[in-house]
């Protein structure tokens, strides 16, 4: 069986900055509030114009660039969102089609803020069994379109914003790769995180105003639960995919977590005996994009050095679902 690698990466965000003083205009908040309780200082949300699918086809081209790969190459796409363009097909579809790939399988993965590691799970296992040999996986989101930008839903609208990241992963050919990756989730606590319509369950309307009035088409989260789950959950997938390869805190170079809060990211190093500087974080310019959050952070930290050829480093998430995930690569 064949490792897979990551040849390529490159991100997409758009250009409307929201600081969080913008946000003091629309809502009761402030500056000082939101950076205590997240460590964000500003978000791109996307403007009317923008789709989902636009910040994925930039990402990818950045992606293939890096990794000298033209649309003929790529044999698979895999693509985590929770804000597609159209409630069907996925994104995926119109990758293929505005990236002028050939007739191959293409599909998405709705697993919120964990879906970019369930997708380069996914995306390893073809390779390893020699069903694909380059694949273009991608995190790409618009949320902040969802989300209800009042008082009322100010747990959620400072926290998040849009953005896209890809990555080109092809069979490796040295001991540089994916080792491992490591998928849970745990759907009794689903609705301490969620967004209710639109959706075929009894009782949630689709597309009218009594949906649009009772809240049910903007994500809800209960952030004592969510936050107190998170603190959990990190150390333990980080411990597993360190266990799974024999490897030990000493022997990693970067873990790039999720960007969901810093104050989460503060205790998660704290229950790991590690500085800060052992957790790549990036919330403050972007909050918290979701699917589109680790492979973002991943492609900033090889922009600026800090992942070098030989580098062991850990991915990992958590999300709604409640989903977590992990993956160990040596680089």
């Amino acid at each position: 069986m064949h490792k897979s690698k990551i040849t390529g990466l490159g991100f997409e965000v758009p250009e409307n900055v929201v600081k969080n003083a913008d946000l003091e205009e629309i809502m009761e908040t402030s500056d000082e509030w939101i950076q205590t309780r997240s460590g964000i200082k500003e978000r791109r949300w996307a403007t009317e114009d923008l789709a989902t699918s636009d910040l994925a086809i930039s990402a990818s081209k950045k992606a293939m660039e890096m990794a000298g790969v033209s649309s003929e190459d790529i044999d698979l796409v895999i693509v985590g969102t929770l804000s597609s363009d159209y409630f069907f097909p996925g994104v995926s579809a119109q990758l293929q089609d505005k990236l002028n790939l050939r007739n191959i399988a293409a599909f998405d993965i709705k697993a919120a803020c964990s879906a970019f590691v369930y997708c380069l799970s996914v995306g390893d296992q073809f390779i390893r069994s020699g069903m694909a040999k380059t694949a273009l996986i991608v995190g790409a989101e618009t949320q902040t379109k969802l989300i209800d930008k009042t008082t009322r839903g100010r747990d959620i609208a400072v926290l998040f914003g849009d953005g896209a990241g890809a990555a080109i992963i092809q069979t490796s050919d040295d001991d540089s790769g994916i080792l491992s990756t490591h998928l849970h989730c745990q759907g009794k606590d689903m609705k301490n995180l969620w967004m209710e319509g639109p959706g075929s369950a009894p009782g949630v309307w689709i597309h009218n105003k009594q949906a649009i009035a009772h809240g049910r088409l903007s994500p809800k989260m209960n952030g004592r639960e969510v936050f107190r789950n998170a603190v959990k959950r990190f150390p333990e997938v980080i411990q597993e995919a360190m266990d799974e390869n024999g490897l030990t805190m000493e022997d990693i170079k970067l873990i790039i977590p999720h960007q969901a809060n810093n104050r989460i990211s503060q205790a998660v190093a704290k229950r790991m005996g590690i500085g800060m500087d052992r957790l790549y974080s990036n919330i403050h310019k972007y909050g918290n994009t979701t699917a589109a959050s680790i492979p973002i952070a991943l492609t900033e930290a090889h922009q600026e050095g800090k992942i070098q050829k030989g580098d062991h480093i850990i991915l990992a998430a958590f999300g709604a679902g409640y989903t977590w995930a992990s993956a160990a690569i040596r680089w």
